[in-house]
């Protein structure tokens, strides 16, 4: 029998991946044979320990586990590309949150039935995000995409200006940097 071989992946620095870590390691995945990274499951771009896991750290027998489908892959092409390249290679893939077993016919069943509707539900969000932003945009002046609040105070840097106060005096005066007193006092 090969090795257990787990991967944790979670998609910003600000996530924590110990709770994948300490599932990967009660069922038996030994600390050498963790491959752990913190970035975007859209994409197989960026994810060097999934590839080094793919290339070089997986071999005939051994079984991948990971605690959920979505942290190996967030599109149906991508979990199918994995899938098929450890199926090619012998390696079987244990999916614990959702019990998947592909050495067996119904662990391949639950897989693929679980990938689409992963994708499914992918879509689905990127449609209603982009729904959201669409009408956003529509409201026009009262879009909440119309950059962020002028933080300097226009007229109040011309007055002071007329003071008589040196650029750097009026950026120490606002709490500001001396460039967007410089930015503001070119202006037509």
């Amino acid at each position: 029998m090969g090795e257990l071989i787990g991967y944790a992946r979670v998609s910003s620095r600000g996530q924590n991946i110990d709770p994948q870590i300490a599932a990967l390691t009660r069922v038996g995945v030994k600390s050498e044979h963790l491959y752990q990274e913190k970035v975007s499951g859209t994409s197989r771009n960026g994810r060097d320990e999934l590839e080094a896991l793919l290339h070089r750290g997986v071999r005939k027998g051994d079984k991948l586990v990971v605690t959920r489908l979505d942290r190996l892959a967030r599109s149906l092409r991508d979990l199918q590309n994995i899938a098929h390249d450890l199926k090619d290679r012998e390696v079987d893939l244990v999916v614990l949150e959702q019990s998947i077993d592909t050495s067996t016919a119904e662990g391949r069943l639950f897989f693929n039935m679980l990938g689409a509707i992963g994708e499914f539900e992918t879509e689905l969000r990127k449609a209603r995000q982009r729904e959201g932003i669409d009408a956003a945009l529509a409201k026009g002046a009262d879009s909440p995409f119309k950059g962020r609040p002028a933080t300097v105070d226009a007229e109040r840097i011309s007055c002071l200006r007329q003071q008589g106060l040196t650029p750097t005096a009026i950026a120490k005066e606002l709490g500001i940097a001396r460039s967007s007193v410089y930015r503001y006092l070119d202006r037509p």
